[in-house]
């Protein structure tokens, strides 16, 4: 890494006065001036196409963009990650998540062991246990076959397997229910319950150390739910656990057979790959599940060999560094154009803000890029009649990715032709805009309202149709979409640290709450903090406030 301050390398300030000479060029005229912009500014890799021609870059500014990723020394970071050096320094780890989805017979190695031979293990034992409960021969206490999973897990342990079970519902098994909790608010694990059997019920726990408090609180009341209706006994043919703490997993009940191991260099946005996905190879088979590996490793190896002017996740990070760096938009809108794609926005928002939205670089210094965007987004359908508004014609310009399959379930007709119809003319109407000109038949006192400027960039990507396949190689683009993103901005993207002093100041409020309290938790407390607790104690005492009789 360059000992230069982000922005003081010839590189940035090149990109800065570059962006300074073509702020008033407009996408149009972009289009304009060359017939064939849409040829040489996208590209093919495998079943999955990005056209990148609706940014604001030319080929002036992409050579620039490699050159400052050149300056930051991707290449050898990328090296780094793939041998398994323990890059995410603030605690102390390799960020090997792409052994995971690893399947040639080579080796990969965190300090010093090859942890290839574990994860085929696992692998193996995923595949038998799933086999097992999807063909009856693991059943629940009573000998009935399990017919509802119930995934227990929060942020990486949920919003993954969510995302990817939901995208592939129409590949899963017949006859078998899937439900994913998270939240410790008791109305989502009783609607989970709601109507299902408890002796044809399997409930994943998914936490890497067993002591996540929203995932073990809601695991509680699953255990609870199941000794009520079959004894104690049961728990253990009712509960499997993706976690490294045996221990902790047998005194809950679940035995060392029906739990899968997770490792230190696998950060939990990214452990959808692993034994987290128990519950998605439950619901749609282990050969789905490979597939989903497949086009992942199939995104590695592309993003690891190929140069970085023809390499996919180097040219989308680098175009989300010019968007956010250099014309100072300030999110990206994800917006998928397929039902089955609607949870995507949600595990992507994770996976950049939490990765990403730091403050400090590597080095402890300042960060000086506009690191981390907002990352937001919904079905495209139902966010054309909700927030496009903002997007065709804010002062704040925000980006956009537009996603689809070419192919829907249904294959192609009618409703793929409006589906994309309205996803190509939203990407084109937010390029172009609406001049005066356009609007020369409008009343003049209507046409300020009706006119934008265009000049909005957008990125499209299109897959050929939603499989394991394709979806593993989409999640695995924005992943390393990701890890370039920290590299330039010199950022650990990896830890989580922001996340602590939330989870800390709500276990020591916790004792506030009760009755017998003596407001001991409250006495460092800010008086908007301790009024709040106060009101809430009004209604779980009754309706008394604190020292009335």
């Amino acid at each position: 890494m360059t000992e230069h301050p982000l922005t003081l390398l010839p590189a940035w300030q090149a990109l800065e006065a570059h962006a300074a000479s073509t702020r008033a060029v407009h996408l149009r005229d972009l289009f304009a001036a060359d017939p064939d912009r849409f040829g040489r500014l996208s590209f093919s890799q495998g079943p999955l196409f990005a056209d990148y021609s609706k940014n604001r870059v030319t080929t002036e500014t992409i050579g620039l963009l490699l050159e400052l990723a050149r300056s930051r020394n991707l290449e050898a970071a990328r090296a780094a990650m793939f041998a398994g050096e323990h890059i995410n320094i603030t605690e102390n780890r390799a960020v090997l998540h792409v052994a995971l989805r690893n399947r040639a017979d080579g080796s990969m190695t965190a300090d010093g062991i090859d942890v290839m031979p574990d994860i085929r293990a696992t692998r193996e034992r995923l595949k038998t246990f799933t086999d097992d409960v999807r063909g009856g021969t693991w059943t629940g206490a009573t000998g009935k076959p399990i017919r509802h999973i119930v995934n227990i897990g929060i942020g990486g342990s949920h919003l993954g397997p969510m995302f990817v079970a939901d995208a592939l519902k129409d590949r899963q098994k017949n006859g078998v229910s899937l439900a994913f909790v998270s939240n410790p608010d008791r109305a989502q694990i009783d609607e989970a319950l709601a109507g299902i059997d408890p002796a044809a019920t399997l409930f994943i726990v998914a936490s890497k150390t067993f002591t996540t408090a929203e995932t073990m609180f809601n695991a509680g009341i699953a255990r609870a739910w199941i000794v009520d209706a079959l004894g104690e006994a049961a728990v253990a043919k009712h509960f499997a656990a993706v976690s490294t703490n045996l221990k902790a997993a047998a005194a809950f009940g679940i035995p060392a057979s029906s739990v899968f191991p997770m490792w230190d260099w696998v950060g939990g946005r990214y452990s959808v790959w692993s034994a987290i996905g128990l519950a998605v190879i439950i619901a749609c088979g282990f050969e789905d599940f490979d597939q989903f590996l497949a086009g992942a490793e199939a995104m590695d190896r592309h993003f690891e060999t190929a140069s970085h002017d023809q390499n996919l996740p180097v040219i989308l990070a680098l175009i989300g560094i010019w968007n956010a760096d250099f014309l100072d938009c300030p999110a990206v809108a994800v917006l998928p154009y397929d039902h089955r794609l609607k949870l995507l926005p949600f595990h992507l928002q994770q996976l950049d803000m939490e990765s990403n939205g730091k403050s400090v670089m590597s080095d402890g210094t300042a960060a000086v890029g506009k690191t981390g965007p907002i990352v937001f987004g919904g079905g495209g359908s139902d966010s054309q009649h909700s927030f496009f508004q903002l997007l065709h014609q804010s002062p704040r310009v925000i980006p956009c990715e537009f996603i689809a399959a070419l192919r829907g379930a249904d294959g192609v007709g009618p409703s793929r032709d409006l589906l994309l119809a309205n996803m190509f003319a939203q990407s084109e109407a937010l390029m172009k805009g609406r001049t005066a000109a356009d609007l020369a038949a409008t009343p003049p006192e209507l046409a300020p309202h009706r006119s934008f400027s265009g000049n909005r960039p957008s990125t499209t990507l299109l897959i050929d149709e939603v499989s394991p396949y394709t979806l593993g190689m989409l999640l695995a683009l924005y992943e390393h979409r990701v890890f370039v993103q920290g590299v330039v901005w010199g950022i650990n993207s990896f830890d989580q640290w922001g996340v602590e002093l939330g989870k800390e100041l709500a276990k020591s409020l916790e004792p506030a709450f009760a009755a017998a309290s003596d407001g001991a938790a409250l006495k460092t407390r800010d008086s908007s903090t301790s009024g709040l607790v106060a009101a809430y104690r009004i209604v779980r005492n009754g309706g008394k406030k604190d020292g009335a009789t």
